[in-house]
């Protein structure tokens, strides 16, 4: 039992060490690629920063406000939700923020009798709410750790249709904003229409309200520049909430990887303790077992033997000679010491006889004989009728003594041992 348990947990061990060593190896390439990330977002904010100034500096100059991009609805009946998650697993709860974050908002839609679309970006997104039978629009995945421009541009031209087609009066970005390796936040940001506090807050940096903004003249006029730029606009929103999200999966998945190696750790100590506690118990029994089987064979030891034997037993010796003294019992008197035990007054020290070698004497008998003080030949081969009776009766075995003769079998067994006829 203990030697099968050792291989399991043995097994399990295995099992863990190379768990933990793809999940280190995870670790690291996180690791790497949120310093990648991070520079990409670094690197996108100064076109953020500037193209929100341009829109705001276009709208300051007498931009149409008619525009279908800047004209918002009367009345919000549809809205959409563009949910960006991860295409793979293994980081955490980032996937399930996202997924939360976008169910609370559906919900209280519901409740209040609006409707609602999802664009789900990321294959995760997809497939929870696709399970779930949301109401979805077209799905976007395949590049949630390393998204690029033209995938920005795609999900910006999708959405902006939805807008001015009508078939949504608004939508909202849902991501996890990156703010530092280990800090990251799901927020919700209008996307379309675009107004002032939407151009002003966000990823880009909020323009002068100071008064201190310069005059510009533009040409064409600044109608037809907004109505151009405000699609760039919107794909550079979209780009940089990728880039955003792109960073917090892998810093998710960096710290979730490191926790699961910790864990695997933790693991395998407490599974080598249990296993060393089997092994020691597996080792401990071997020993037992050996030990056994070495008393076992050891028949021929100088051992010492006690039998409890009656007074009646001596006849006629002289009280010097009985057993309870301190004078050794020698001569006849010792012979007849031998004699099978009745009940125990006093003691003799004798060696034992393979009592086995007798037909019909197993280890069992052998040992109940010794429980009642026979160990020799020489006492077998000197019981009297009473005495097989009493020991049939003892052992019960009736008529077994008789029937297999293990008085005369002794007889010549301690004949052919000592050369002594009895």
């Amino acid at each position: 039992m203990a030697g099968g348990q050792e291989r399991i947990l043995r097994g399990r061990i295995k099992s863990m060490q190379a768990t933990k060593k793809i999940t280190r190896a995870m670790e690291l390439i996180a690791a790497s690629r949120i310093v990648k990330a991070q520079q990409r977002v670094q690197a996108a904010v100064p076109y953020s920063e500037q193209i929100t100034e341009v829109v705001k500096d276009l709208a300051a100059a007498g931009g149409s406000t008619d525009s279908p991009m800047l004209a918002g609805r009367d009345e919000i009946r549809t809205t959409c939700y563009v949910a960006i998650t991860a295409d793979r697993g293994l980081c955490g709860g980032y996937n399930a923020g996202v997924q939360r974050a976008t169910e609370g908002e559906v919900k209280a839609d519901v409740v209040s009798g609006k409707n609602y679309m999802i664009v789900p970006v990321g294959k995760k997104a997809e497939g929870y709410f696709r399970f779930r039978d949301y109401r979805l629009g077209t799905a976007f995945n395949g590049f949630s750790d390393q998204p690029s421009y033209e995938d920005a541009r795609r999900i910006g031209e999708y959405v902006v249709d939805l807008f001015t087609s009508g078939e949504v009066d608004r939508v909202e970005l849902v991501y996890t904003r990156f703010v530092s390796a280990g800090s990251q936040e799901v927020v919700l940001r209008p996307l379309v229409p675009l107004s002032g506090e939407t151009i002003t807050g966000g990823d880009g940096k909020a323009g002068s309200s100071d008064g201190t903004g310069g005059d510009y003249e533009f040409e064409p006029d600044p109608t037809t520049i907004l109505d151009s730029l405000l699609p760039r606009y919107v794909e550079a929103r979209v780009y940089a909430a990728l880039l955003n999200a792109a960073a917090s999966e892998h810093a998710f998945r960096q710290r979730a990887m490191k926790s699961a190696t910790d864990n695997a750790e933790e693991l395998i100590k407490s599974l080598s303790i249990v296993m060393n506690r089997a092994r020691q118990d597996s080792i401990t029994a071997e020993i037992m077992e050996i030990v056994g089987g070495a008393a076992a064979l050891d028949d021929d030891g100088d051992e010492t033997y006690y039998l409890d034997i009656g007074e009646g037993m001596f006849g006629d010796m002289p009280p010097s000679t009985h057993p309870d003294t301190a004078a050794p019992i020698t001569g006849a008197a010792a012979e007849t010491a031998v004699a099978p035990a009745t009940a125990g007054a006093a003691t003799a020290t004798i060696d034992r006889d393979d009592l086995t070698r007798i037909s019909g004497v197993g280890a069992v008998i052998v040992q109940k004989l010794a429980e009642e003080g026979v160990t020799t030949f020489r006492q077998i081969a000197r019981w009297t009728t009473d005495d097989v009776t009493e020991f049939d009766e003892r052992l019960n075995f009736p008529g077994r003594i008789e029937r297999e003769d293990w008085i005369n079998q002794a007889k010549r067994l301690h004949h052919a041992k000592y050369g002594e006829t009895l």
